[in-house]
């Protein structure tokens, strides 16, 4: 799944001062700790190997957290076990079916096959996931890392109280530059032939995987949005939102476009 580039380009300095913010985050509000969920997708693996070496550094600890469902496929959980085992401090893995479940049946449960229902029930999984995440991190003294990108926020491609963490560290970059990102640190800091903890191969296959969001909602976020890759997705956003160029009735336009609530949430009544 290896991308062209839309943006930036150096990509070592972009390393550095994306860690250096980290550093000083971190160390600024004296956390004891910082939980990740860990997917087995490019951008939970990407923060990973972004702030590794950060928690290594100042000695507190990358808790990883997989939370996988039914809806999980087996090489989704594969990938998430090396890299919770490869890429974080300490590795957790909680299936997460059984509270689904209950909730689901409780909030009145539909069989119905269609789209409106996998979103809700989908909906439902990602908020689950977000409350073990921060009673973690409660329990830890630490926060949860985001694993949003730029791409995602602009499509709204994400579960209000249910994705979004604490602190985003890639937030402000493409979902291209999420591969090239992730592909400049597995060619620049890990030796694959002498890879003890073997971080080159959990970050590459993560790169190669194709991207879903894992809640059983369609077979890859590429269909969900209705485009064929993320390179054609980048460049139809950078397009509309920097010069109003594009076609408005394109699947891409029209999501950015109704999901702008998403972007600014809460919407909070101004008095004068």
């Amino acid at each position: 799944m290896r991308e062209l580039i839309v943006g930036k380009t150096d990509y070592k300095k972009e390393l550095n001062k994306t860690r250096d913010f980290f550093r000083e985050y971190i160390l600024n509000a004296k956390l004891q700790s910082v939980v990740l969920g860990v997917s087995g997708g490019i951008d939970s693996a990407l923060v990973a190997a972004i702030v590794k070496p950060v928690c290594d550094e100042i000695k507190i600890p990358l808790i990883g957290v997989s939370l996988p469902s039914l809806s999980n496929k087996k090489d989704e959980q594969d990938r998430a076990d090396m890299v919770g085992r490869s890429l974080c401090t300490n590795y957790i893995t909680r299936n997460i079916e059984n509270y689904f479940h209950i909730l689901n049946y409780d909030l009145g449960s539909e069989d119905r096959v269609i789209k409106e229902e996998k979103i809700r029930k989908g909906n439902i999984k990602a908020r689950i996931r977000m409350i073990i995440l921060y009673d973690i991190a409660f329990k830890n003294k630490g926060l949860v890392l985001s694993t949003d990108n730029l791409t995602e926020y602009y499509l709204g491609f994400w579960t209000i109280f249910g994705d979004q963490g604490d602190l985003g560290l890639i937030q402000n970059i493409w979902k291209t530059e999420v591969y090239a990102l992730a592909e400049y640190i597995i060619q620049n800091e890990y030796d694959k032939e002498r890879d003890y903890y073997n971080r080159y191969n959990a970050l590459d296959e993560c790169i190669e995987a194709v991207p879903t969001d894992g809640l059983g909602i369609t077979s890859s976020d590429l269909e969900q949005i209705g485009v064929k890759s993320y390179l054609e997705v980048d460049i139809i956003l950078n397009d509309w939102i920097r010069n109003k160029k594009g076609d408005k009735n394109h699947p891409v336009i029209q999501r950015y476009e109704r999901t702008h609530f998403k972007r600014n949430h809460p919407c909070n009544l101004i008095l004068d």
